[in-house]
């Protein structure tokens, strides 16, 4: 199936969770924040959320310093 992430169409297998794409990304091991359809989605929660085709998903990558 295709979702759309930070304005890019990617293929993620069907039935995938956030937490698959989080790993397919390669973002399992950085601070971010996830939101599915202008939802924020919690980190508790990524790992049963299911994707559907056309979601539209952002990804932010928390920055430390100052």
């Amino acid at each position: 199936m295709i979702v759309v992430v930070n304005g890019k169409e990617l293929a993620i297998n069907n039935g995938a969770t956030a937490e698959d794409l989080i790993k397919q990304l390669e973002y399992q091991h950085q601070r971010i924040a996830l939101e599915v359809n202008e939802a924020i989605i919690p980190k508790s929660k990524h790992g049963e959320f299911l994707l559907n085709d056309g979601d539209q998903i952002e990804i932010i990558k928390a920055v430390g310093g100052g």
